[in-house]
Order: structure tokens, then C-alpha cells, then sequence
């Protein structure tokens, strides 16, 4: 009997431990699922999020994100894209201003372009929402790496947008360590949703301040 209280705070462990295993569980396997779904509706705009660039040229991986949105814009999916992404210390340009630029570039007018920045997914959104509602915009097809779909719609619909999947299928972070991208989106995804995305954006961004360009 003397053993008895060890065994029951040992079965409450291993209970809450299984519970939280299984949540992660399950958020992986939403994650997945939802990265490989393609809305085929229509929607107000097409919101890419940001990532790296290179000294004014957008990298692979962001390059597979604007030719992604270039298509559904012209295959009329939505007649405005939005582009987020700020800069980091030493860079001479936001990855919203290179994406802007490239999609002019090809055939995309500049007052169809309406331009974000952000360091972190909350910040992406954040910083483009006030272009979106000055054009009435609500719905949205999310461009970004499969592994991070559920999370950017998920952040979209906590700041009042409605967000439809549309993935990008041939990006080339697929090659490299694939894994660790789905678990650090599973561990970001299971604790926002818990504390709260903003809240999770807050606790991790490395940025002290956000210059939010105007919206176009």
C-alpha cells in the first residue's frame, strides 16, 4: 500500500503523456492531409506568403510560390494577388517588394499587386490585412510549401479571412529534410493553437519592428 500513491501519479503521467502524443499526432496527420488538398474554387485574391530572397531575386523556393500564384491569376482564379514578407537585417530588399517586382515582371499589373511584410506567418497576414479590407477581400487561395499550408490557413482564418488550400506541389524544400519541416509545423501548429497563434508570433519573432508598406 505504502507504493500506492507512486502508482497512481505514474498511470496520471503516462495518461497525459499518451494524450499529448495523440494530439500531436493528430496535428501531424491534419497537416499533412490539408498540404495536399487543391481548392478548385475561386476566391477574392491569392495570398503568398513570403520567404526568402536573394540580394532583389527571389530564391527557388519563393519562385515556385509566384509562378504557383501567376497561374491562378491567370487562369482567373482571383484578380488580385497579395505578396507578404519584410527583410532581415542587412538586406537591401523585402521579400514582398522582390515578389511584387517579379510578378510585374511577368504581366502582373502593379495595382493588382498588394504588398505585406512580415518576418513570421501572424506578421505576413497581419501586415497585408488592411490592403485586403480596403478592397473588401475575405477569401483567399493560401500559396506557400505544403508542410505549411495548415498553419498560414489557420492564421488567416484567425484574423478574419477565409482562406481556400492551394499548395505548391514542386517547391525545392521537398529535398532537403523534409521531416524536420512537418515536425517543427507540427510543434508550432499543436502549441498555437493552444496559447494562440499571436501569441506563439510573439514569443518567437526576431523582429523588434515591422515596416508595413503600403497595401497598393
Amino acid at each position: 500500500m505504502i507504493f500506492w500513491p507512486f502508482k497512481v501519479v505514474r498511470r496520471i503521467i503516462s495518461a497525459l503523456f499518451t494524450i499529448v502524443l495523440l494530439y500531436f499526432a493528430i496535428t501531424f496527420v491534419q497537416i499533412w492531409l490539408t498540404g495536399h488538398e487543391h481548392s478548385k474554387e475561386s476566391a477574392q485574391a491569392i495570398l503568398v506568403f513570403g520567404t526568402t530572397e536573394d540580394n532583389g531575386t527571389p530564391s527557388a523556393e519563393l519562385t515556385v510560390r509566384l509562378d504557383h500564384a501567376l497561374e491562378l491569376y491567370k487562369a482567373g482564379r482571383a484578380p488580385w494577388i497579395a505578396v507578404t514578407g519584410g527583410n532581415r537585417p542587412g538586406d537591401n530588399f523585402t521579400e514582398a517588394g522582390v515578389s511584387a517586382t517579379y510578378l510585374e515582371g511577368h504581366g502582373v499589373p502593379a495595382s493588382r499587386i498588394l504588398r505585406g511584410a512580415g518576418n513570421d506567418t501572424w506578421q505576413n497576414v497581419s501586415t497585408v490585412l488592411a490592403a485586403l479590407k480596403k478592397h473588401h477581400i475575405v477569401t483567399v487561395l493560401t500559396v506557400t510549401d505544403p508542410f505549411h499550408e495548415y498553419r498560414a490557413m489557420a492564421i488567416s482564418s484567425a484574423q478574419g479571412l477565409k482562406p481556400q488550400p492551394s499548395p505548391v506541389s514542386n517547391s525545392p524544400t521537398i529535398h532537403f529534410s523534409l521531416w524536420l519541416y512537418y515536425l517543427k509545423e507540427t510543434a508550432s501548429v499543436g502549441v498555437g493553437r493552444i496559447i494562440g497563434y499571436r501569441t506563439l508570433s510573439s514569443w518567437t519573432s526576431t523582429a523588434s519592428n515591422v515596416h508595413v508598406p503600403s497595401g497598393g
